[in-house]
């Protein structure tokens, strides 16, 4: 029988990536000659990717942004961010302990992000958990992208899992709702990147802390969906 396999989203649910998010947000905002956000007011807009979040930032200030300016602005935070990597980012407290009680319990471990693969490696490279995982899928690594469930679908295939035995883990409702479409569990950590607490999304569980997931719960939660 094939193990079973624990898929995780990255920014938000594995490692907290806010503050080098923001501060390559905030240098794109130096090069527009615009003030600089407030982290508490943009927080919750990390998740949604480089281009929502200069998006957001000039709405916020009320100024006109075309499309052409938001390219350039974009390949600029992304050169930033790239060349920054790891910089302030850190897994989330429990992540490791959480990763090796799944290893020992024989599960495979994946990546199923909308950053882009080549810089999902090379943060999880920098922070020692590559390693961990028997595959990293980025936005770019298909076709699609969630919330389409065929990327969570392929990246199960590609780590050599079985979809009818796999858990997500994420922290917003993209995470979630790709996981339903795929008709696979998740269990949604709460203290994330979103602008609603993930409970109005209806995950199968929500978790405060990686403490609280479990082999017990994942193996559960795996039986219930068979």
């Amino acid at each position: 029988m094939t193990r079973p396999i624990i898929v995780f989203d990255l920014d938000g649910t594995l490692v907290e990536t806010a503050p080098d998010l923001l501060d390559s947000l905030n240098h794109c905002l130096g090069i527009a000659k615009m003030a600089a956000v407030d982290e508490a007011r943009l927080r919750s807009y990390v998740g949604m990717g480089g281009k929502v979040m200069i998006e957001r930032a000039f709405a916020a200030q009320g100024a006109p942004l075309t499309e052409d300016h938001l390219a350039e602005l974009l390949v600029a935070f992304l050169e930033h961010y790239t060349d920054n990597i790891p910089g302030r980012s850190l897994a989330f407290p429990g992540v490791e302990a959480a990763l090796s009680r799944f290893e020992a319990a024989g599960w495979i471990m994946a990546v199923c992000t909308n950053k882009y693969e080549a810089l999902s490696r090379k943060l999880l490279d920098a922070l020692g958990l590559s390693p961990r995982f028997a595959a990293i899928c980025g936005q770019d690594t298909f076709a699609f992208r969630k919330p389409d469930p065929r990327h969570l679908i392929e990246t199960i295939r590609l780590a050599g899992g079985d979809p009818e035995r796999a858990v997500m883990v994420g922290d917003s409702f993209t995470d979630i709702e790709t996981a339903k479409r795929a008709g696979i569990p998740v269990v949604a950590v709460d203290f994330g990147y979103t602008d609603r607490h993930v409970r109005e999304f209806e995950p199968s569980r929500i978790i405060s802390h990686f403490d609280a997931l479990t082999v017990a719960m994942a193996e559960k939660l795996v039986a219930g969906a068979a």
